[in-house]
């Protein structure tokens, strides 16, 4: 073997050991793992979100107590789930302003796709309604995508995307409020989550109402048998006395 070889095999000795890079797979297959839940928690953080606010926004006029809170739990998870997405797996530290600029674009971006999510899902339940939030989240959920995009400026919501998405939304306006007017009128208890509590309550009360009349009709016959026996003996003993 040749010195130059020698040489050659010597240098490249030290690029073969195994243990270092064993211990940097191990590593790496351990941190691809976090990421893959860390990842997978923020992807359904995202619609779990959206989800609590779209029926939150759509059943409001029913109980408002309740559907507020949930939009207050849908909005505390989305925020979770941005914060997890865009700050934690990022491994990138924000100045105050991105962090606010990100959360806040976040909040209007959940509203736009709860709004626009559930006016197309209970348009039926509640046409005019839904003929207002569907236009205005395809207009809020635009503005807050731009807003929260790093690498596009604000100024193109004023651009020609901005005027498709504003034709888009006035037109979707003004197309569901002629659907919504020629379908039948909606009622507050017309909806699936009103009308079988409400309907059950009143097939509950039905039968206790015309359980307690048919006690009536019997009791009138009998107070006749129980007064006309009654009258001969106090008769008697008053003829008797004038008999005496």
């Amino acid at each position: 073997m040749t010195p130059t070889q020698l040489a050659d095999r010597a240098a490249a000795a030290p690029a073969t050991e195994p243990t270092p890079t064993g211990r940097t797979a191990i590593r790496e297959a351990r941190s691809r793992r976090k990421a893959l839940l860390a990842r997978y928690l923020g992807y359904v953080g995202y619609f779990v979100g959206a989800g609590l606010i779209s029926g939150a926004v759509v059943h409001h006029p029913l109980d408002p107590a309740r559907y507020t809170r949930i939009a207050l739990y849908g909005v505390l998870v989305f925020l979770a789930a941005t914060a997890l997405n865009e700050f934690l797996l990022t491994r990138r530290k924000p100045t105050f302003k991105q962090v606010a600029s990100i959360m806040g674009a976040s909040l209007l971006l959940s509203f736009g796709i709860g709004m626009l999510s559930g006016g197309l899902q209970h348009f039926e339940d509640f046409p005019t309604r839904a003929a207002t939030l569907i236009p205005a989240g395809i207009l809020l959920s635009f503005i807050a995508y731009v807003i929260k995009d790093e690498h596009v400026s604000w100024r193109r919501i004023f651009g020609l995307a901005g005027l498709t998405v504003l034709i888009t939304a006035l037109a979707a306006f003004a197309g569901l409020r002629y659907v919504a007017s020629s379908m039948a009128p909606e009622s507050g208890g017309g909806h699936s989550h009103g009308t079988d509590s409400g309907g059950s309550e009143t097939h509950q009360e039905e039968p206790t109402v015309t359980g307690s009349t048919q006690p009536a009709p019997q009791t009138q016959p009998s107070a006749p048998t129980r007064t006309a026996p009654a009258t001969p003996p106090a008769q008697q003993p008053h003829n008797d006395g004038h008999g005496h």
